[in-house]
């Protein structure tokens, strides 16, 4: 466990070892505390679920951030049978910000892929913060290719800063292989089940979020810029990310509003990092029942169905008030 603690989870932890300490005192000197310890485990439940269910949204992308909150592997470890990992994209190196290979969940043989973060400091520089090169979008394209051709559905795991967006990736190619795996995805002769786990954000995120359905877990944020990077832009203040974060609507009950989220999955009482275990099965649950009503869709028609759930996000009008000189020349080319 890290020793970050975040502002509105103080009071729990406070309470979390006071508990601790009547644990102990109790074994050390051979005290009966259990009332005691039952009405502060009571009064701890009480303060979770009263904070939590007021979060703000900005408090909620510092949820999808807690160092302690599970990545990829970790779900993984908990929901397969097994899990054979590729390596490489086979043009240029194995980015290990992105983690792919073949899995068995239950009676389902998969294709997963995911971002991968690390739990501290040394794990993190060696996984890149979880921000892909092109290289690692190119290795998931690979595996997306493999699933496809031996007919197995795709599951990936979303949890990402963004791409990343140093000069070597740009030489190599990061806004084409984003691109790339748009297209690709989108017409993917297999089920593709896409869940947000942590943070979505940008290109970095949608590399390998085009699929039949979008599940975000409740405490994720999934957005077009993080909220950092829009206030550095319209503020010229990244410290300005917390107004911003409501501006941007980014929590997943905003994405469900929105109609781009298909499922919220529930979180244990504050959040995943609190109970891996719990967040897995429920993750593993909402797996088997989308890869279960996927299977037993037209393949011809899944691909259909994916293209028109895109083209229905967001909104937009068409305007008849064009200048007389740009109807013209609408009317010469339709002629």
């Amino acid at each position: 466990m890290s020793e970050i603690i975040l502002d509105f989870e103080k009071p729990i932890v406070e309470l979390e070892k006071k508990i601790e300490e009547m644990y102990e005192m109790s074994s050390l000197e051979n005290v009966d505390l259990s009332a005691d310890i039952q009405k502060a485990e009571e009064k701890l439940n009480r303060t979770i679920a009263k904070i939590h269910s007021n979060l703000t949204r900005w408090q909620r992308v510092q949820l999808a951030r807690h160092p302690d909150r599970p990545t990829t592997l970790d779900y993984l470890s908990r929901i397969c049978a097994d899990f054979i990992e590729i390596h490489g994209d086979r043009y240029f190196s194995d980015d290990k910000a992105v983690v792919a290979g073949f899995a068995t969940i239950d009676d389902f043989q998969c294709v997963v892929i995911g971002h991968q973060k690390g739990s501290n400091t040394k794990e993190n520089l060696f996984r890149n913060f979880g921000m892909p090169h092109p290289e690692g979008y190119r290795k998931a394209l690979r595996a997306m290719k493999l699933a496809e051709k031996f007919h197995k559905p795709v599951v990936t795991f979303i949890d990402t800063q963004g791409a990343y967006p140093g000069i070597g990736a740009e030489e190599r190619g990061q806004a084409e292989a984003i691109a790339r795996n748009l297209f690709e995805m989108s017409r993917l002769k297999t089920p593709i089940i896409c869940i947000i786990i942590g943070e979505g954000a940008s290109g970095g995120a949608l590399g390998i979020g085009v699929g039949d359905r979008i599940l975000l877990l409740e405490n994720t944020w999934y957005s077009v810029i993080s909220p950092e990077g829009c206030a550095s832009i319209l503020y010229h203040d990244s410290s300005k990310a917390p107004i911003v974060a409501e501006a941007l609507k980014v929590t997943a009950r905003d994405l469900e509003s929105l109609g781009i989220s298909d499922e919220i999955l529930p979180e244990p009482l504050g959040g995943a990092h609190r109970n891996q275990e719990q967040t897995a099965q429920t993750i593993k649950n909402a797996i088997l029942k989308y890869l279960t009503e996927l299977k037993a869709i037209p393949m011809d028609e899944l691909i259909r169905q994916r293209v028109e759930k895109y083209s229905k996000m967001g909104t937009w009008s068409e305007s008849n008030d064009a200048p007389a000189a740009n109807q013209s020349s609408i009317s010469r080319k339709n002629e």
